[in-house]
């Protein structure tokens, strides 16, 4: 069973057993507008939750994507840098920024489900 969950900062991350596949919502890139360039963290660094593990920047502004739970880098998506374009065409999909394999899986539990994120982007 695939579990996702969403941050108040618009990250989303699929859960796969032990692994979390990371990227940001698609309400984040309508925000940003045209994604130019983004900056991904190295395999095999570790973030706490909530700390910037990227960069990305847009035509209109620059934003910190954050670690949504506690965890060692595992995988970054390549394709973005030459293609950062993908996470505005397919932010769920495609334009994945990393994989992050979880030290903490009770830190899940403190993020939003998919009727709690979609009642925090309406107000």
């Amino acid at each position: 069973m695939t579990i996702i969950k969403f941050t108040q900062d618009h990250e989303w991350i699929r859960v796969e057993g032990d692994t979390g596949v990371v990227g940001i919502t698609d309400f984040a890139q309508e925000e940003l507008g045209d994604l130019v360039y983004i900056e991904l963290p190295e395999v095999g660094k570790r973030f706490s939750q909530g700390k910037e593990a990227a960069v990305v920047e847009s035509v209109k502004a620059a934003a910190d994507l954050k670690a949504p739970v506690t965890g060692t880098i595992t995988e970054v998506n390549s394709a973005l840098a030459d293609e950062p374009g993908k996470v505005n065409s397919d932010p769920e999909g495609e334009g994945w920024f990393f994989k992050i394999k979880i030290a903490n899986a009770s830190e899940l539990d403190g993020l939003l489900d998919e009727v709690a994120y979609g009642a925090l982007i309406k107000k």
